[in-house]
């Protein structure tokens, strides 16, 4: 059923990648989709002054974890789709890493009628490539598929098993569906708490070497190629593993590959604090690797910038920090962290940014979203870019606030979020 409120952005800086539009106008919302460029206001439109703010697609990422069913401690699909909406995210596809986890139709129905009651963003599925997420036998990918999963993974735990992540990929190719991977060689992590280097040997602290993650990705990279199936690279870190995607590119291998936001803005040093916040996987790396990631996000090795959103309920983190879960609360702040630390500085200008984090993420998931252009879907975001705002952790919306960047002062903020013609932030 669509809406039937008229809705007239005016005067903002719009901005969309997929059309490479980037150009003050108006843009008129009628029927849940995006009518017309141009529109003059008229006595049946709701008017939103734009005026010195960018008009952006809504932003879609490709692997948040939701942690309900079994984990509502952590989040739930309520709560942190409630958060995305707030941090200008309108679609995201959610990973199986929920107990049970998303091996069956009634799992996938199971979070889309969650979400749809929530009523906040458009909210995909990613259907388990194993049962149980064990990696020994493969999920009924057939019937996932039938049920609206839009890709096949383990994430965040890897995909250790050789011969059924070649299997996937062979079996995918008849959903024209993509394998998403974390590359983590689990035999050379284990135990790990950082990434392995300097600062680790001065802390004393167990490291994970980037190896882990750079065999995994070749491994991954020369099956992909084999099978001819679609690859996706989730959360990548290492300068290793951006140049092996750098060169499968140049190939023609089926890839594309996202860097969580902080992997862009953090390094390792930040560990010196022993803060539990800043124990992540993929961990935070050395300078090099962080400039390296960069650069390929500049040079579009990279397709996306995920927000890595992994909530934590407050008492796991608060144990020592080989005890500590691994995961950070970064939905409503992924843009803000962009913004702050990657625009402002010169790095990245906003076209760049907001192809990373709209129009890329919706395809590698398949799916009609993150573009303004006529007859799409009306997924916007009102996006002030000067604001200056401190992050207080009593006013985030997601159910856990297991985030180092408490008290720290963001430079851009969400002012609105239309998703599917209905202004809902």
């Amino acid at each position: 059923m669509r809406h039937t409120e008229r809705l007239l952005l005016l005067n903002g800086c719009v901005i969309d990648p997929s059309q490479g539009l980037d150009r003050v106008t108006n843009v008129l919302i009628a029927d849940g989709r995006i009518v017309e460029y141009d529109g003059k206001p008229s006595g049946d439109c709701r008017v939103i002054d734009a005026t010195d703010r960018i008009v952006a697609p809504g932003l879609v990422d490709p692997h948040v974890e939701l942690r309900e069913p079994g984990c509502e401690e952590d989040g739930t699909i309520e709560s942190e789709t409630a958060a995305a909406l707030a941090g200008g995210y309108t679609s995201i596809a959610c990973l199986p890493n929920s107990e049970p986890p998303l091996d069956t139709q009634a799992g996938v129905e199971f979070v889309h009628q969650k979400a749809s009651r929530a009523k906040n963003v458009n909210v995909f599925v990613v259907g388990c490539v194993s049962k149980n997420r064990e990696g020994k036998e493969l999920a009924e990918m057939g019937s996932l598929d039938e049920a609206g999963a839009v890709a096949f993974s383990d994430a965040p735990r890897p995909i250790f098993n050789t011969d059924l992540l070649r299997r996937a990929f062979e079996y995918s190719l008849m959903f024209q569906k993509p394998i998403f991977d974390r590359p983590e060689v689990l035999e050379l992590t284990h135990g790990g708490v950082m990434h392995e280097g300097r600062t680790s040997l001065v802390l004393g602290l167990t490291g994970m070497p980037v190896e882990a993650e750079e065999v995994a990705t070749s491994r991954d990279l020369r099956l992909a190629e084999a099978t001819g199936g679609r690859l996706h690279l989730v959360n990548i870190s290492a300068a290793g593993s951006v140049e092996l995607v750098r060169r499968a590119k140049a190939r023609g291998v089926k890839v594309t590959a996202s860097v969580p936001i902080v992997n862009l803005i953090l390094s390792d040093e930040r560990l010196r604090t022993f803060d539990t916040n800043y124990k992540v996987n993929p961990p935070l790396r050395s300078p090099d690797h962080v400039e390296c990631c960069l650069a390929g996000i500049v040079d579009g090795t990279i397709d996306v910038i995920s927000s890595g959103h992994a909530p934590r309920a407050a008492e796991k983190k608060m144990r020592e920090l080989d005890q500590a879960p691994f995961g950070m609360n970064t939905l409503e702040l992924a843009l803000a962290l962009a913004n702050t630390h990657l625009i402002h500085p010169g790095l990245v200008d906003w076209p760049v940014l907001l192809a990373r984090l709209t129009c890329n993420p919706a395809r590698v998931l398949g799916i009609p979203k993150g573009t303004l252009r006529i007859g799409s879907d009306a997924d916007v975001i009102v996006i002030d870019p000067h604001a200056r705002w401190t992050v207080e952790p009593e006013r985030l919306r997601s159910k856990s606030a297991n985030t180092p960047f408490v008290g720290q002062e963001m430079i851009g903020r969400v002012e609105h979020a239309i998703v599917g013609g209905e202004l809902r932030f």
